[in-house]
């Protein structure tokens, strides 16, 4: 279903997102920080299991919950593409992803939606008051919410414009799962966050406490 030649241009924007991704001193405190390793780790297998439970009616057309926001909120950009990249490979190795579906895999559901969720990140913390409730309401809940809704737009546009569906096809059985999926999306992101920037706001790498709980 997927030509070789597109497979090929995906895994060469996957390799130049995750080669820009690479910074050395970051690296080298994750190699000396066991720490982080288990929260790399972990947050790969909560991404594994998330993208396991998946529905769907025509191939390639699934719907899940994607968990990006958050962990992307958790640890960074830098860190969530490689967690991301860790989740498909386990998935892939238990033949829940195929090789060929695999870079399309990493790019619109991975890779997309880190580099996006980031992007709201930035613009809210640079634009808007930085406060507790902004950083819930709009940094995760909202932001998740429009993930889920990009995510589906963008495999829908990539089948579409590669012949694979129609627009029919698409917008009957794929399309109107943006309202389906966003609210719980956004629930699982949002209290997710809200729970561990309560209870241990150190392991949120992106809040920063003289921020949003002195304003």
């Amino acid at each position: 279903m997927i030509s070789i030649e597109l497979q090929a241009i995906a895994w060469l924007v996957i390799g130049c997102i995750f080669w820009s991704s690479v910074n050395k001193s970051h690296y080298q405190h994750l190699i000396t920080t066991p720490a982080r390793q288990t929260g790399l780790f972990v947050c790969a297998l909560a991404f594994a299991l998330l993208w396991r439970i998946k529905a769907g009616i025509l191939p390639g057309l699934e719907l899940h919950i994607l968990g990006v926001t958050a962990i992307t909120l958790i640890l960074g950009w830098r860190f969530a593409l490689l967690s991301a990249t860790l989740a498909s490979l386990l998935l892939t190795a238990f033949n829940q992803i195929s090789i060929a579906q695999l870079p399309i895999h990493l790019l619109l559901t991975a890779y997309l939606p880190i580099l996006v969720s980031y992007g709201v990140f930035i613009l809210c913390y640079n634009l808007l008051p930085r406060h507790f409730f902004i950083y819930i309401f709009v940094c995760t809940f909202i932001c998740a919410a429009f993930i889920a809704c990009f995510k589906i737009i963008a495999i829908s546009l990539f089948y579409y414009l590669t012949g694979n569906y129609n627009w029919f096809e698409l917008s009957e059985n794929y399309l109107y799962l943006c309202v389906i999926i966003c609210f719980p999306e956004a629930m699982l992101n949002g209290m997710a966050i809200t729970l561990l920037i309560t209870y241990r706001p150190h392991w949120v790498k992106t809040f920063y406490d003289k921020d949003y709980l002195d304003s």
